[in-house]
């Protein structure tokens, strides 16, 4: 692929996720894709045969940015004195990249598609948030083998941390529409919640060191 051909693929891309968004799958017509990248309904289609196979790819594509938080997953120190802290600072980083308007937007959109489209919905799941998962999971393994969490079902364990964190936010955002969280917000579901998993998780001959509230 040529640049220029390149740069008209990425405006289509740009053009159908915010139709998309804003429209919804069955409300997007590739008129209004092709209308919103400036480029012909024709060259939509030269670069992707259907909407179904742009959606398919608008929605996968965005399974690339949980490897950033991967990373911070992976990262998380073994320090015992200063567990309570260093997982607040993840559970805060978490927070903040997973109640993003558009993140929101885009998880209310596949769930609204799950039934026409349930292998895409899948393959973005298990590529995104049970990739991250597994990668918590892997890490709180680390930490419990060092002797700092207590650990039966490491999975289990990754599944009730992010609950924990994401329960009131996000249900507060798929049911409400567009919710601004207010760092303050974001400090005490953080806070809470890594206090409620550690409250649970901590390994018994652990000293607790509480983090800065």
């Amino acid at each position: 692929m040529d640049s220029r051909s390149a740069r008209k693929h990425q405006a289509i891309l740009e053009a159908a996720t915010t139709v998309f968004l804003s429209k919804g799958y069955s409300g997007t017509s590739m008129d209004d894709i092709a209308k919103l990248a400036a480029v012909s309904k024709q060259t939509v289609y030269k670069h992707f045969a259907d909407k179904e196979k742009l959606f398919a790819e608008i929605v996968l594509a965005t399974t690339d940015r949980i490897d950033g938080m991967i990373d911070l997953m992976s990262d998380i120190p073994a320090d015992p004195d200063g567990l309570e802290e260093n997982l607040t600072r993840f559970a805060r980083q978490f927070l903040v990249a997973l109640t993003q308007p558009q993140v929101i937007q885009l998880r209310r959109l596949i769930i609204a598609n799950a039934d026409a489209f349930p292998e895409l919905g899948a393959a973005w799941y298990e590529q995104g948030f049970e990739r991250g998962l597994a990668t918590l999971a892997a890490t709180f393994q680390r930490l419990a083998d060092q002797g700092t969490l207590k650990i039966d079902d490491p999975m289990l364990a990754a599944h009730h941390f992010a609950g924990l964190l994401l329960w009131i936010p996000v249900n507060q955002a798929m049911f409400h529409g567009s919710v601004q969280h207010t760092e303050a917000d974001l400090d005490r579901y953080a806070l809470s919640g890594v206090r409620a998993f550690l409250g649970a998780y901590r390994h018994p001959g652990e000293a607790v060191h509480p983090a800065a509230s």
